[in-house]
């Protein structure tokens, strides 16, 4: 590859104006945790498909490897560049226009680079919902979202982000562009090429939009805060919110103690409740399509049963639109506290509800009996399965000496768990090149070599995110 003529047609593709080779590019080189550095041969920013097209082509043609990026707040470090400076980072994020809302097929086609949060704000000026909800709404991108199949606050009643997409666009690696936005929810033409370029990472080709679900905004939405005795009460609530609410119950979160106390340490002025008087409390939502005093009747009757059955010490329920988002924003503050604590090992795995409480059980003692004085951040997705079981170094000691030391062993005792309880090593965050390495000791030899068919037959130049997911 000659470096110079690689970013001249990569200059004649979208303009020298959009082909960044110098300055502060940490924002694209860098990963949100700060876990990686690379450097990029240059940031590429098209603005639309065809310019995308035009990039891959001149990668292609000079043997340039590509690094798709949307928002560059993913956890598994998958859209920054490796240290050698001959990648190209393909930043999406001017192609960020909502091309289109189609009120009675109930899609709305967007680019890849818009924010999510922006896209929630569309729909809802159109008059509908658009579900998925997670903690960096207001920076990641719908693009990254699918690379990725985030997941997200409401997945038990909307599901993933593939659950949400009816169609796609996508640049393939040998720089041909698949139209396919169809809105259509029933089409049995073939295999099905969108599901396969969602979770894929960037791969196998590069999203650069897309047309998802729209639904129709509920006429209350309710939120409550319950205390809980233990996992198994948890999951026991849970079962009766799906007994009494249905498709109502639209998020099921659990918090554990501890991830609780580090909300209180460093945001106190979230006033997080009920937190010290139990182990773990589960923020529930209920959105009801006919009235406020339907939902609330239903959501109290649920918690009255709830606290005559045991698995509920205590509840609130917000009053308000106000009280509720304070109530989401504690949960959302979790991650944010756990970084001002200071350095941890993250999991983002996935479980069937009804393994958690063992899994909890037997995991929390054993990384105890491992790791002394070791603090464990248990919160998130009871509802769905997903949990973020994050490891806290010890109080008071190096925490970038426990990172150096530990990390590689309390993931093998994590993830050796989930494999016993038959559970996934990542539930939205991906695999990324963080996990990479990690993947063929917990996916089966023929899941792989399937994948790698695919990813041969798809890209046989390997020029797209190499080093990511398989390796």
């Amino acid at each position: 590859m000659t470096s110079s003529a690689l970013v001249q047609a990569l200059q004649q593709a979208v303009g020298t104006a959009h082909v960044l080779t110098d300055g502060d590019l940490t924002a694209y080189e860098q990963d949100w945790r700060r876990r990686a550095r690379g450097r990029a041969l240059a940031v590429v920013r098209p603005a639309d498909a065809e310019q995308v097209a035009a990039v891959v082509r001149a990668c292609a043609q000079h043997g340039g490897t590509i690094v798709p990026q949307g928002g560059n707040t993913g956890l598994a470090v998958g859209s920054v560049p490796d240290e050698t400076g001959t990648q190209v980072v393909l930043s999406l994020r001017r192609m960020d226009k909502v091309r289109a809302i189609d009120a009675a097929n109930l899609t709305l086609t967007v680019e890849a680079g818009a924010i999510l949060q922006n896209l929630q704000a569309a729909a809802a000026d159109a008059g509908f919902l658009f579900p998925l909800s997670l903690a960096a709404e207001g920076s990641c991108t719908i693009g990254g979202n699918l690379a990725t199949n985030a997941g997200g606050t409401q997945v038990v009643r909307y599901g993933n982000a593939r659950e949400l997409c009816l169609g796609l666009e996508v640049v393939t690696p040998q720089g041909d562009i698949w139209h396919g936005l169809t809105g259509l929810r029933k089409d049995n033409t073939g295999y099905d090429l969108r599901d396969l370029f969602i979770g894929s990472e960037g791969t196998l080709g590069i999203i650069t939009a897309a047309t998802m679900k729209l639904y129709p905004q509920p006429a209350a939405k309710l939120t409550a805060w319950a205390a809980v005795p233990s996992m198994e009460a948890a999951v026991e609530l849970l079962g009766l919110a799906h007994g009494q609410l249905g498709a109502g119950l639209t998020g099921f979160e659990v918090m554990g103690q501890f991830a609780l106390s580090l909300v209180d340490k460093h945001y106190p002025q979230l006033r997080v409740p009920l937190w010290r008087e139990s182990l773990w409390c589960v923020l529930l939502e209920n959105s009801d399509s006919e009235s406020e005093a339907h939902a609330r009747d239903r959501f109290e009757a649920l918690l009255e049963g709830a606290l005559a059955a045991g698995c509920v010490t205590d509840a609130v329920v917000a009053e308000n639109l106000t009280q509720a988002k304070g109530l989401w924003h504690i949960r959302e503050s979790i991650p944010l506290a756990q970084a001002e604590e200071g350095l941890n090992i993250k999991h983002d795995i996935s479980l069937p509800v009804s393994r958690i409480p063992a899994f909890v059980a037997e995991t929390d003692a054993l990384l105890a009996r491992e790791v002394p004085g070791v603090r464990l951040v248990d919160f998130g997705h009871l509802g769905d399965g997903n949990l973020h079981y994050n490891v806290q170094a010890p109080e008071g000691g190096d925490a970038q000496a426990f990172l150096r030391d530990e990390e590689d062993r309390i993931n093998a005792l994590v993830f050796d768990a989930v494999a016993r309880h038959n559970g996934s090593i990542s539930a939205e965050h991906g695999i990324g090149s963080l996990k990479a390495a990690k993947l063929p000791h917990y996916k089966s030899a023929v899941a792989l070599q399937l994948m790698r068919s695919i990813k041969q037959a798809l890209d046989p130049q390997g020029l797209m995110n190499p080093g990511r997911v398989l390796i």
